[in-house]
């Protein structure tokens, strides 16, 4: 009885971090770029009283054994990097990467991040960089005067002045991918910074030939949360939070039936 109380703690335990995973994913639903995460758990150790095939006290071995299962404990919370829907917004520094890779960009302590938050601005000084004011990498100014903003699918800017009858590129967009995104440690503010995990930044131009996703100008890739997926998985959570404290409930209700008992 008291083992039943440890073990159902434990499933309490986990799914009270599956909830806390699920309202974050549910506070971010309208956050450029967010990718959702997803709790995952493991059983714990086995009690085992008897070995699947060991001799029985008859002849014959047991054909089965008796394990005895001690809870469950979280394994991680995995980023989940599914492609977002892209919505048009017409502003023509408004980035949604279409397929792998991320933007990268130089924190104003001097730091790389990378982002899938394509929402840029112009500072006062031209140069393009993300609300926060993080510079987008490698850099690019848009000339004081542009009269309109080009950027292709493969990351060339192009800016049309006035008095030139045809646009001037004035830079280049690169996009970074990594063998393993999961392993990226997320900063908040839609950052994330490498790790051993997910192994070295690989910077390209944009394109499905070269491996990376194609940048659509006009566009921003919102959440990929699911909200009634969320909602479902909400409500599995809470019916086994309850299970797992009725499982507690019973328990003590049995122990306390065993401490009554006289002779």
């Amino acid at each position: 009885m008291i083992r039943a109380m440890h073990t159902a703690s434990t499933g309490m335990f986990a799914q009270q971090l599956n909830i806390d995973t699920i309202a974050h994913n549910l506070a971010n639903v309208n956050t450029t770029g967010f990718k959702r995460s997803r709790a995952e758990f493991a059983d714990l150790l086995y009690q085992i009283s008897r070995l699947p095939g060991s001799s029985a006290s008859n002849v014959g071995v047991f054909p089965v054994g008796m394990q005895v299962g001690l809870g469950v404990r979280p394994v991680t919370v995995a980023k989940e990097y599914v492609q977002g829907s892209l919505k048009q917004t017409f502003n023509e520094l408004d980035l949604a990467i279409e397929g792998a890779g991320f933007f990268q960009v130089n924190r104003p302590d001097g730091s790389t991040m990378y982002t899938r938050a394509g929402s840029f601005k112009r500072d006062n000084t031209g140069n393009v960089v993300t609300g926060d004011g993080d510079t987008l990498v490698p850099s690019i100014t848009i000339p004081s005067g542009a009269l309109k903003i080009d950027i292709g699918q493969d990351g060339t800017v192009s800016v049309l002045l006035p008095g030139v009858a045809q646009a001037t590129q004035v830079g280049q967009i690169q996009l970074v991918r990594f063998d393993n995104p999961s392993g990226l440690i997320s900063q908040g503010n839609n950052l994330f910074i490498e790790s051993s995990s997910s192994g070295p930044a690989q910077q390209g131009t944009p394109g499905f030939s070269t491996g990376f996703g194609l940048i659509q100008s006009g566009f921003l890739e919102i959440s990929n949360v699911n909200i009634a997926d969320e909602m479902v998985n909400m409500i599995l959570a809470q019916r086994a939070y309850e299970l797992n404290a009725k499982a507690i409930q019973a328990s003590d209700d049995m122990l306390s039936v065993a401490n009554q008992l006289r002779r």
